[in-house]
């Protein structure tokens, strides 16, 4: 037991370590002042040259060698450290320490250029994290492509060829559903007096509602809301619109998905690799869930459309039908984060094919954003009217995460299956959510789900918690299919 516990003592230093990494680009994207940007980056650069060390510190693959799990969390211990060993060792540290300064810099340049809908001032420093993530990709590849090796980092398991099918198989349907709703009654949406300070209490509301122990946590705005740190600290963001509610709702609900798999992780796995959530896969499978088969409900939104016309009067829409349809509207719109369920996976879609291309060499990024318009008005039907809403919106190219985006695809084809098997396990909780009460779902997913951490693989938790049902798109396309027949009926 000696390599073991001496392995796992390291290891509890590096997980340590790599939380106040995210730390820093928690405080980078939330109240860092801008004229920090640079020393962040140094500061980014040498966090990321320590973590390296002590990932590919020889001591490691001596201790795995030794080691013997004294039981079955053990060996799942052993694999995700001997996972992370061998991947951090294939990466030469100059290269990663490299990457971290640039994506740190790179995400102010991001920001910048979409606050001026000028991509090319942005094209210039994403170039050189494409070629650098193609390097880190080509330092991994072994038998698949660059893209499966970036993939890898974030749903391990999965290759391309696996999520082009699922997304052909997906594809027909969605369009025909797009269709049917577009040509249908439009929609209302609200209207009405909705100050930031009420949008940030009410989400602060909201998030515990669902769970989420603040605690141990918090919530603050960010450009793009995200979620942030595990264990004891998990932290989240939203945003507010004066004109759009449903944007922090949504996005404060999302973010509390994401926080609560983190929050809800055994104790025993803490700063342990198995206490974090075990892919982004299954991460979205909880942030997707939350956010749309429970807070998207006709039974939640029933209780939500008396709660918000209590903080904020009237809302502009005739009753809680018609408020029902503004939470769930199909409509034109160029923002992922702003998509309706049914047109959500299209915009993932665009964006997988696009950031492949950018990684086997096929698109260049000077051209990036004209490949950008032309697919997206072949696929949307309508042109991009600027930057910040079409190549420019969304933060994760700039941080070189190539390969996340089909997660969010993937996570909602997870959240399809889970939703199925909780309506079966827990067939009273519309009741539930009419009183705005979410906690037998969050916590039905807490103990079938969250508590696992990284302790199984992603698609094993998925069938576990599904009663031992293989994941497929099946479950999320007759939810789709029901929900949308029946607000838009032809």
């Amino acid at each position: 037991m000696a390599a073991y516990d001496e392995l796992m003592a390291h290891e509890r230093e590096t997980q340590a370590l790599a939380q106040v990494a995210g730390r820093l680009s928690w405080d980078q994207e939330t109240v860092m002042p801008r004229g920090a940007a640079e020393q962040r980056s140094e500061e980014s650069g040498a966090m990321e040259a320590v973590l390296h060390a002590r990932r590919t510190d020889p001591r490691v693959g001596d201790w795995l060698a030794a080691a013997e799990a004294p039981d079955d969390v053990g060996e799942a211990q052993l694999r995700q450290i001997r996972r992370a060993h061998d991947r951090a060792r294939k990466v030469p540290a100059q290269l990663a320490t490299a990457l971290a300064r640039l994506t740190s810099r790179s995400q102010g340049i991001w920001a910048a250029a979409r606050a001026a809908d000028d991509f090319a001032a942005f094209a210039p420093t994403l170039e050189e994290v494409v070629r650098l993530k193609r390097e880190e990709a080509a330092a991994l590849a072994e038998t698949g492509t660059l893209y499966d090796a970036l993939l890898d980092d974030f749903e391990p398991g999965a290759t391309a060829a696996m999520l082009e099918a699922m997304f052909d198989d997906m594809r027909p349907g969605l369009v025909q559903l797009r269709k049917r709703a577009l040509e249908g009654a439009a929609a209302e949406g609200v209207s009405g007096d909705f100050p930031a300070e009420a949008q940030l209490a009410f989400a602060r509301d909201l998030a515990a509602r669902f769970d989420y122990d603040g605690t141990r946590g918090r919530l603050d705005l960010a450009v793009h809301p995200f979620s942030s740190g595990s264990g004891d600290d998990v932290r989240i963001t939203t945003r507010t619109a004066a004109d759009d509610p449903f944007n922090c709702i949504y996005s404060t609900i999302h973010e509390t998905g994401h926080a609560c798999y983190e929050q809800g992780i055994d104790p025993a796995f803490r700063l342990t690799p198995l206490g974090q959530g075990v892919s982004m896969g299954v991460h979205e499978s909880q942030s997707r869930i939350y956010e749309n088969q429970l807070g998207r409900s006709p039974a939640f939104c029933h209780w939500l459309f008396g709660e918000m016309r209590e903080r904020f009067g009237d809302l502009g829409v005739s009753d809680e039908a018609a408020f029902y349809r503004a939470v769930n509207r199909v409509h034109r719109g160029y923002i992922r984060t702003e998509a309706d369920e049914v047109q959500y996976n299209l915009h993932i879609m665009l964006r997988f094919d696009l950031e492949k291309a950018l990684v086997s060499g096929d698109l260049a990024v000077r051209d990036l954003e004209a490949a950008w318009n032309d697919r997206f008005e072949t696929d949307f039907g309508y042109k991009v009217d600027r930057a910040a809403n079409g190549v420019l919106q969304d933060v994760h190219w700039s941080v070189g995460l190539f390969g996340y985006f089909p997660t969010y695809s993937l996570g909602n084809v997870y959240a399809g299956c889970l939703h199925k098997a909780l309506r079966n396990a827990v067939p009273d909780i519309d009741g539930h959510l009419q009183r705005g009460d979410p906690t037998p779902a969050t916590r039905w997913l807490h103990e079938n789900l969250q508590r696992h951490g990284g302790r199984y693989r992603p698609r094993e938790v998925i069938t576990r918690a599904c009663g031992g049902e293989e994941p497929s798109a099946g479950p999320l396309m007759s939810y789709l299919a029901d929900k949308f027949c029946a607000l838009y009926p032809g």
